[in-house]
């Protein structure tokens, strides 16, 4: 029987960021939360994406305009300050999705890692940009990530920290099965990520209940696929007049839902995950040292879009 290995996991959903609200009124939204996680036992808070700002890739803009209003140079910088060192004072560390600038003027969609101490343990910059870099004056919204955002560089870095493997992610790497796969194999127990997804999609009608539903079986699939815990934190509701979608969840490597989010508005949800759930299923229906044929998976890695099926001939298996 596998050694229990319980962390107590929040999740800290936020209601709309307005243009209008400050960076300083977001993070006191932020501590709050940090604070009610606490009151519970949490040990970790998954914040979202972009959680300091409006998600102001929907609007037209500059590069030089957006950088100006939505960026952070630094990190933690004074206005972020106040939540490390919330976070610090009460014993919890914490995951937080911002728009970065380096020091060499490279703008990426990155998330951080901080431990309980507040130190900063681990960076990661989204991979996969969803959107468009070209305006769309007739789109309702823009999704222009492709314009404000270079492809991230960091790969998936898992880190051990805090008696867990954790690996990280931002939004759209959700959808993709590799970013999971890459995390898995190397040894990731929990994944965490934030996210913005607009709930109506400027590209065909999707019907709206479908982005609700691609959202959760993506992260239950995920989970259970690779053996891991998965905590997801949402951006939601109307934000000046933009609506997303909440569904703020964790969910266990049995891809069972653990707890969800049911409000669009700032809501803490909290389970006491036991991370030995997931060594049971590395253990044996997902052993990759013992099942997986990576002799097999080359076109995976040897093809970005989709082409001509291999050559076959069954006669030659004669």
């Amino acid at each position: 029987m596998t050694k229990s290995r319980k962390i107590g996991l929040a999740v800290a959903q936020m209601g709309p960021v307005h243009l209008a609200d400050d960076r300083q009124a977001v993070v006191k939204r932020l501590i709050d939360m940090l604070m009610e996680a606490k009151s519970r036992s949490a040990k970790f808070v998954v914040f979202p994406e972009l959680a300091l700002t409006t998600f102001f890739p929907r609007y037209w803009m500059s590069e030089e305009a957006a950088i100006e209003r939505f960026f952070e140079r630094t990190m933690p910088n004074p206005d972020a300050q106040p939540l490390f060192e919330a976070a610090r004072a009460a014993g919890i560390g914490f995951y937080l999705g911002y728009a970065e600038l380096t020091s060499t003027g490279e703008a990426f969609n990155t998330a951080i890692i901080v431990d309980d101490s507040g130190k900063i343990v681990a960076k990661y910059r989204k991979t996969h940009l969803p959107g468009h870099a070209d305006h769309k004056p007739d789109a309702p919204f823009q999704h222009l990530e492709k314009k404000f955002f270079s492809v991230g560089n960091t790969g998936f870095p898992v880190v051990e920290t805090m008696g867990a493997k954790l690996g990280m992610c931002i939004c759209n790497d959700r959808r993709w099965p590799e970013t999971w796969r890459a995390m898995s194999l190397q040894g990731a127990e929990l994944g965490v990520l934030g996210y913005n997804t607009p709930s109506l999609n400027i590209h065909w009608p999707e019907p709206v209940h479908l982005r609700m539903h691609t959202h959760l079986v993506t992260l239950q699939a995920s989970a259970y696929q690779n053996a891991m815990w998965i905590a997801a934190a949402a951006k939601c509701g109307k934000e000046d007049g933009f609506h997303m979608i909440g569904g703020s969840v964790i969910v266990a490597p049995s891809g069972e839902i653990a707890a969800q989010s049911v409000t669009e508005e700032d809501e803490v949800i909290f389970a006491n995950v036991d991370l030995a759930i997931g060594d049971t299923f590395r253990e044996h229906v997902f052993n990759f040292a013992k099942h997986r044929r990576p002799e097999h998976y080359g076109l995976l890695v040897e093809r970005t879009g989709a082409g001509e099926a291999l050559p076959h001939d069954p006669e030659a298996l004669n």
